[in-house]
C-alpha cells in the first residue's frame, strides 16, 4: 500500500477467486487508493507460478501477477472451505464491494452464494466476473482469452485470407472484462446513499462490444470477409508499412487525407486520380498501390513520416516494438511507466492509463506476497451505504454534456448512459458526428444517409441529441449554459480543436469547478505529439500492440480494424467514474487527460513486463500459446468455419485425445506434458485439423466443453445475433427508430440482481437535432423567438447539411 491516501481511500474492496479480469478490476480500485484485499488459497494464487518469474527474496513469483496486484493486501482464505468462507463472510461486513472471479458453478457449490450474501447484508455491493455470466447455455463453459474473443466475433476478420484467423496475444479479454465490470461497481459506490447492488458481468458479452462496429458495417455494406493480414474491409491504406527505420502505421479514410498523404509522398497526381479517390476503390487495387507506396515509404524513417503526418493532419503513427515503447518521448512526457516492487525485486511497467490530472493513479506500486497480511491486523470500519438494496439506475442523477464524435468518446458516454446518466449529445448541422458517414458526396444529404449509418445507432443509444454551431458566439454560449449544470463534459477531438472554440477544459472548470472535463486525443493534450490525428487503427499502431501479434514471418499484425477506439472509450468511462468518486471526497472537479494510444498498453502488459524483467523480446507465436499446448484455431466442416481450442492441462489433453478417438496420442509419453506437446505442436495440429475438418462446429463445441476443454467457435460478427447464448441471455433487443425502423441494439454486458438480461435500453439514438426544443427551450429557457432566430441563422437545425465555404470543419 502507498503512504499517500488516494481518491478512493475511503473504500474497502474484497477480491476473491482467480483470473486476470477480476485482478485488473481490483487494480483499478487499488491504484487509486482503495484498500483492496486479495484472498488467496494456501500457497498463493496458482497464477503466480505462470509467466516470467522474479526473485522476491523468499521465492519466485510472476512479474505480471505482481503488476496486476500492486497496492493490494493479500490474506490467506479459500472460499471453497468452510473456514475460509466464514472468514470472508466476517470481513465482508466491513467492505463496500466484493469482486468475485469465481466461476458460477464454484459459487453455487460454496457457502458464499451472492443472493444469500445480499439477503444477509443488503448494503454490500457484489460484482461477479466470469467468462460467460451466470445464465445461458455457455454459463459453465471453460474460457480463455482466445476462446472468448473467438465466440464474441472479434477473431474472424483478422489473419490471412486462407486462414486460420489470427489469435491475438493473451490479455485483451481480461482487460475489457475488467473495465466493463468496473462501471456498475463504481456507479453503485457513487450512488451508495441508495444502498447496495448485486451484478454478474460476462467477459464474453463485454468483448462483444468490440464487434458492434463490424456488425454496423455489415448491416450497411454486407459481409466483410477476411482479406489478409492487416487488411480489414474497405479502408486502404490502413496498416503497418516498413520504412527506412522502423514501422509506420498508416490509416487513410477521408478524401482530403488521401490527397495530403500523396503530397507528402511526392506523388500528388495519385491524390487527384479519380481511380483512387475513395477507400473502396483503393482497396480494390491495393496490391497495385502497394507497389508504389512501399518504395516511397522506405525513403524516410518512421519518425520523419510521423512528423510530416502531424504537420499535414494525416493519421500516421510510429509502430514500436515492446523493447522500444518505454523509450518513446510520448511515454516519457506522459510518465506512462512506473515501478513495481515485489519482495526484493523492482521492475518497470505501464501504469494505469486513467490519467486524472487532479487525482492521478499511483505510479510506483508494491505488490503483496501471498498471505502477507494477517487477518487480525485489518482495522475495523463502518460501511457508508445503508443496509438496503438500491432501486433505480445507479447513474440516474448524473448529467453529461457529450461533445465527442466517432466511437471512442461516444462509447465512453454510452456506457454511462446505459447506467442511467442523462446525456445531451451536441453536434452541428454542418459538422455532424462523423460516425454518421465520412464521405458526404453524392446523395448523402438527399437520401439522409446521416440518419441511417448503423455504427451511429450503436454508439449513441440512450442519449438526447441537439445541434449547436459551437463556432458561433451564440452556439458557444449555449454550450456553456449546458455546462453550468453538467457533471461531466467530454470531447474526443485532436488537442488543437476545442481550444480554437474557447471550449477547453480550463474554460469549463473555471465556469463550473465541480465539472469533470474529459479530453481524449490520441496522444494527450500536453505532449509534443498532441496534434497527431488518429483513428482506432492508428491508436493500435502507436501502442505497439501489433508487434506482439501474428506469426514470426508476418509484419506487425493488427488484431482488429479499430481496436483503439473501444479501449479508449472504456478507459475514459472508468476514468469518469473514478473522478466522480474522487469529487465526492474533495468537492472538486478535474480534467481527465486521456491519451488513447496509451490506453492499449494494459492489453499486452504481460509482453511488456516480460521484456522488462528478462531483457528479451518475447517471440511471436502465431496462434500458439506460451503455456497452453495445444493451442490454435482449426478449420471445421463448412465454408470458412473455424474453432479455437486451448488445452491448459494434461487432463484436458487426454480429454481431447478421447474426443478425437486418438488413444495413440494420449498414450504417447512424448506428449504427456505441456513442454512435450509444445515440442511436437506441428504433429498435434495436423491431428486436430484432420479430425475437425469433418466435424460440425456446434457439435464439436458442446462435446469439447462437456469434457472441460476450453473451445469456441469463431463467430462472424453478424452471427452474434443468432448465437444461442446471446439469444438466451437477451444480449440484443429490438428497437424502432425513424429512417431505419426496427433494429437490434445490444444491452449491457452485466445483469443486476435476479434479472435475466442487462438493463433494457431507454430509447434509440437521436435523429439530428431531435431534442433541440426539449433541451434549449425546456431546460435553458430559450424563447420561441430566440429559437426561430437560432434556426434561421443556422446555429441549430434538424438535418445535416453541406458546409458553407466560410466555415472550417473541426478535424478529429
Amino acid at each position: 500500500m502507498t503512504d499517500q491516501p488516494g481518491p478512493l481511500s475511503r473504500f474497502r474492496v474484497l477480491e476473491i477467486g482467480g483470473g486476470d479480469s477480476v485482478a485488473y478490476c481490483g487494480k483499478l480500485f487499488a491504484d487509486f487508493g482503495a484498500e483492496v484485499i486479495k484472498c488467496e488459497p494456501e500457497g498463493g494464487d496458482p497464477r503466480r507460478a505462470e509467466g516470467p518469474q522474479v526473485d522476491t527474496g523468499s521465492g519466485r513469483t510472476s512479474a505480471f501477477v505482481a503488476w496486476l496486484n500492486t497496492n493490494k493486501l493479500s490474506v490467506t482464505a479459500d472460499p471453497a472451505t468452510a473456514e475460509g468462507a466464514e472468514a470472508i463472510r466476517a470481513l465482508l461486513r466491513s467492505c463496500d464491494l466484493l469482486l468475485d472471479g469465481r466461476a458460477p458453478k464454484e459459487i453455487d457449490a460454496s457457502a458464499l452464494i451472492h443472493a444469500d450474501l445480499q439477503a444477509a447484508d443488503p448494503g454490500l455491493t457484489i460484482v461477479g466476473i466470469s467468462w460467460f455470466g451466470n445464465q445461458g447455455p455457455y454459463r459453465d463453459f471453460e474460457g480463455t482469452d482466445a476462446v472468448v474473443r473467438s465466440l464474441a466475433g472479434v477473431v474472424y476478420e483478422a489473419g490471412p485470407a486462407e486462414g486460420p484467423p489470427m489469435l491475438a496475444t493473451e490479455g485483451q479479454a481480461a482487460v475489457i472484462g475488467a473495465l466493463t465490470a468496473f462501471l456498475p461497481a463504481a456507479a453503485t459506490l457513487w450512488d451508495s446513499a441508495s444502498g447496495g447492488r448485486r451484478f454478474t458481468s460476462s467477459i464474453h458479452a463485454a468483448v462483444s462490444h468490440i464487434s458492434e462496429y463490424d456488425i454496423g458495417l455489415q448491416m450497411d455494406l454486407g459481409k466483410r470477409g477476411r482479406v489478409g493480414v492487416n487488411v480489414f474491409g474497405r479502408t486502404y491504406p490502413a496498416g503497418p508499412y516498413p520504412t527506412a527505420q522502423g514501422w509506420l502505421g498508416v490509416t487513410i479514410m477521408s478524401p482530403q487525407q488521401w490527397v495530403s498523404f500523396c503530397k507528402m509522398l511526392g506523388v500528388p497526381e495519385l491524390g487527384t486520380d479519380d481511380r483512387y479517390d475513395t477507400a473502396p476503390k483503393r482497396q480494390a487495387v491495393a496490391e497495385e498501390l502497394d507497389l508504389i507506396l512501399k518504395p516511397l515509404l522506405k525513403q524516410k524513417p518512421a519518425a520523419e513520416w510521423f512528423a510530416l503526418g502531424i504537420e499535414n493532419k494525416v493519421p500516421l503513427a510510429i509502430l514500436p516494438g515492446v523493447d522500444e515503447i518505454a523509450t518513446l518521448p510520448f511515454h516519457h512526457q506522459r510518465k506512462s511507466f512506473g515501478t513495481v516492487t515485489v519482495g526484493a525485486t523492482t521492475f518497470d511497467a505501464p501504469i494505469l492509463p486513467n490519467q486524472l490530472t487532479g487525482t492521478p493513479p499511483v505510479r510506483h506500486g508494491t505488490a503483496p506476497l501471498p498471505g502477507s497480511t494477517d487477518w487480525s491486523s485489518l482495522p475495523g470500519r463502518t460501511r457508508m451505504a445503508p443496509a438496503k438494496v438500491a432501486e433505480g439506475l445507479p447513474l440516474r442523477n448524473l448529467r453529461i454534456l457529450d461533445l465527442s464524435m466517432g466511437w471512442a468518446g461516444p462509447v465512453a458516454v454510452r456506457q454511462l448512459a446505459d447506467l442511467g446518466a442523462d446525456v445531451v449529445k451536441v453536434e452541428s448541422c454542418e459538422n455532424p458526428d462523423w460516425f454518421r458517414g465520412i464521405d458526404t458526396r453524392g446523395v448523402y444529404y438527399v437520401e439522409k444517409y446521416f440518419e441511417r449509418h448503423m455504427g451511429w445507432q450503436y454508439m449513441n443509444r440512450n442519449k438526447r441529441g441537439i445541434t449547436l454551431d459551437i463556432s458561433s458566439d451564440k452556439g458557444r454560449a449555449l454550450v456553456l449554459e449546458l455546462a453550468k449544470t453538467a457533471d461531466v463534459v467530454i470531447d474526443s477531438y485532436a488537442a488543437d480543436v476545442m481550444p480554437k472554440f474557447r471550449l477547453d477544459s480550463k474554460v469549463f472548470l473555471d465556469l463550473n469547478p465541480r465539472i469533470i472535463a474529459v479530453t481524449m486525443p490520441a496522444f494527450g493534450m500536453f505532449t509534443d505529439w498532441r496534434h497527431g490525428r488518429a483513428y482506432g487503427s492508428t491508436l493500435e499502431h502507436a501502442s505497439g500492440l501489433p508487434s506482439v501479434n501474428g506469426r514470426p514471418e508476418d509484419p506487425p499484425a493488427m488484431s482488429h480494424a479499430v481496436m483503439g477506439d473501444p479501449i479508449g472509450g472504456m478507459t475514459a468511462a472508468s476514468s469518469i467514474m473514478i473522478a466522480l468518486l474522487a469529487r465526492e471526497a474533495t468537492g472538486k472537479g478535474q480534467h481527465i487527460d486521456i491519451a488513447q494510444a496509451q490506453c492499449l498498453l494494459p492489453l499486452f502488459a504481460e509482453s511488456i513486463i516480460s521484456h522488462a524483467v528478462t531483457g528479451k523480446v518475447p517471440p511471436r507465436l502465431g496462434n500458439r500459446h506460451p503455456r497452453y499446448a495445444p493451442h490454435g484455431c482449426y478449420r471445421l466442416m463448412g465454408d470458412d468455419s473455424w474453432m479455437t481450442i486451448a488445452v491448459r492441462s494434461d487432463a484436458e489433453w487426454r480429454g481431447l485425445c478421447d474426443a478425437m478417438h486418438r488413444s495413440d496420442l494420449a498414450e504417447d509419453p512424448a506428449l504427456a506434458t505441456a513442454e512435450g506437446r509444445r515440442a511436437h505442436h506441428d504433429r498435434i495440429d495436423a491431428a486436430i485439423s484432420a479430425w475437425l475438418v469433418n466435424v460440425r462446429g456446434f457439435g464439436a463445441l458442446t462435446d469439447l466443453q462437456a469434457r472441460g476443454i476450453a473451445a469456441g467457435t469463431v463467430r462472424q460478427p453478424l452471427e452474434l445475433g443468432i448465437d444461442p447464448h446471446m439469444i438466451a441471455t437477451g444480449r440484443y433487443e429490438t428497437m424502432t427508430r425513424p429512417f431505419i425502423g426496427g433494429h437490434l441494439q445490444p444491452r449491457p454486458a452485466y445483469v443486476e440482481g435476479d434479472a435475466t438480461t442487462g438493463y433494457p435500453n431507454r430509447f434509440p439514438s437521436p435523429t439530428v437535432g431531435q431534442h433541440n426544443r426539449e433541451v434549449l427551450q425546456g431546460e435553458l429557457g430559450v424563447t420561441d423567438a430566440e429559437f426561430d432566430a437560432l434556426l434561421a441563422e443556422g446555429i441549430i437545425g434538424f438535418e445535416a447539411r453541406p458546409r458553407r465555404p466560410r466555415k472550417k470543419a473541426a478535424a478529429r
